[in-house]
């Protein structure tokens, strides 16, 4: 009898993954050929057409309810998947984060993470607060320590490497000085930003709100980070060699996933999300000789189970919950909006940007993607918020992220420097490239 089950969940799962894969290709095609947007929203709408609260509830001959609730879902709460789509979800999610770190540019990455960090810090600190509060106003929360407050605020520090740099790649504008401060500011800004998630989360498990809690939880999570990152850097080198040295096809490949899937396990241990153990492996190892032999393979198994990823995520969306709460998701969108505007371009200002510039670095950090999509998705998971919340973390981000590729070229197109001239010498990058403009000139 428990062959039998598990033959059967087995090719229920092989028959919404096919689901999945054509819905995510179609929607991501949509959106990026002919809407000119990131296919990663249509990814995550494609997620709500088949979704269990639309298509996906729907009865079929033979499989019944491809996505609809089952018994196994109730393993995972309140999320209306099963626990096996589910994983496929995250391990997509830890793949994307990987590859993300991977594709960091090392030597820029550590080279702007001083003023990054700064932009970063307000990119986090300023959401963080108007998410909470904004929680309270709505009476969606009793107080500003309520988890679920805490957990919006959560939601609204996030930004989107990918979705940025995916941006700013198409612009050709990746190697300016508010390109790359972009860049590393969202990577801290999501390092810091997970490390305030995981207090969020420990604080809405425990129901433990001490400042002594927050200071352990943080302080834990903050070590392992930096520890992880550490051990990481220094070992790099052996870890290149050590897949260098396989000659079987596909080892190098498999055993870095390996190394990824071993981070991201002790992250989430040590009360870190998955996520940033395999971003930190990542970016580890962008640096070294093996990363240009991992990036083409990577890219095949990112396109395979990234969008799976995505999907799942437009499947949590519920429209019947949001309908109470939909004038508290656009208030928290305006705000998510301002949050990154003034907290990030306020500090690129005091780090030697102008007023262009800064408005270039508010608009860039303002996506929210794919990161808040995982953060929202561990606070359903975890029972922190509820599918009303979520919805409202969804509608964010999917506005969030439709404005800033809208609001980001033009920004851009209009032409002239980002930078004070007496602080070009901060951003040798620019320096740089006046001096090729002029010589083609």
């Amino acid at each position: 009898m428990n062959e039998v089950n598990i033959t059967e969940l087995v090719a229920h799962l092989v028959l919404q993954l096919a689901v999945i894969l054509f819905a995510a290709k179609l929607g991501g095609e949509l959106f990026e050929r002919w809407l000119k947007q990131p296919s990663v929203l249509g990814e995550l709408l494609a997620g709500v057409v088949v979704g269990p609260y639309a298509l996906g509830g729907m009865q079929l001959p033979l499989v019944g309810a491809l996505f609809g609730h089952t018994a196994e879902s109730a393993a995972v709460s309140v999320i209306p998947v099963s626990s096996e789509l589910w994983a496929v979800g995250q391990i997509g999610a830890v793949i994307l984060l990987f590859y993300a770190g991977l594709e960091t540019d090392f030597g820029l990455f550590f080279r702007y993470s001083g003023p990054a960090f700064f932009v970063a810090m307000g990119g986090v600190i300023l959401p963080f607060i108007l998410g909470d509060l904004a929680t309270v106003a709505f009476g969606v929360a009793s107080g500003p320590m309520d988890p679920v407050a805490l957990f919006m605020g959560a939601v609204m520090t996030a930004t989107s490497v990918g979705i940025t740099a995916r941006v700013l790649g198409d612009i050709r504008k990746l190697d300016t000085p508010e390109g790359v401060t972009i860049l590393a500011g969202a990577v801290i800004d999501d390092v810091l930003g997970i490390i305030v998630l995981a207090i969020v989360v420990s604080l809405g498990v425990s129901g433990d709100v001490s400042l002594g809690n927050i200071a352990l939880v943080g302080g834990k999570a903050m070590g392992f980070w930096l520890g992880l990152m550490a051990v990481g850097i220094l070992l790099s080198k052996w870890i290149s060699r050590f897949l260098a040295s396989f000659r079987s096809a596909g080892a190098a490949l498999t055993l870095a996933l390996a190394i990824a899937f071993l981070a991201s396990g002790l992250a989430e241990i040590f009360g870190l999300a998955m996520i940033i153990g395999a971003y930190s492996i990542g970016l580890a190892l962008s640096n070294t000789e093996i990363a240009e032999t991992l990036r083409e393979p990577m890219e095949s198994v990112y396109h395979a189970f990234v969008p799976a990823f995505f999907v799942v995520m437009g499947m949590l969306l519920d429209f019947s919950a949001m309908g109470p709460v939909l004038v508290f998701g656009l208030a928290v969108s305006v705000l998510a909006i301002l949050g990154k505007l003034l907290g990030c371009g306020i500090p690129a200002l005091a780090v030697g940007f102008n007023r262009l510039g800064a408005t270039r670095i508010g608009i860039g950090m303002m996506p929210r993607g794919e990161v808040a999509l995982i953060v929202a998705g561990v606070g359903l998971s975890r029972e922190v918020i509820q599918s009303d919340v979520f919805g409202v973390a969804i509608m964010m981000t999917f506005i969030t992220t439709v404005l800033a590729p809208l609001l980001l070229v033009p920004a851009f197109r209009t032409g002239g420097q980002g930078t004070r001239r007496a602080t070009t010498r901060v951003h040798p990058v620019q320096v740089e490239m006046e001096t090729t403009e002029r010589k083609g000139a």
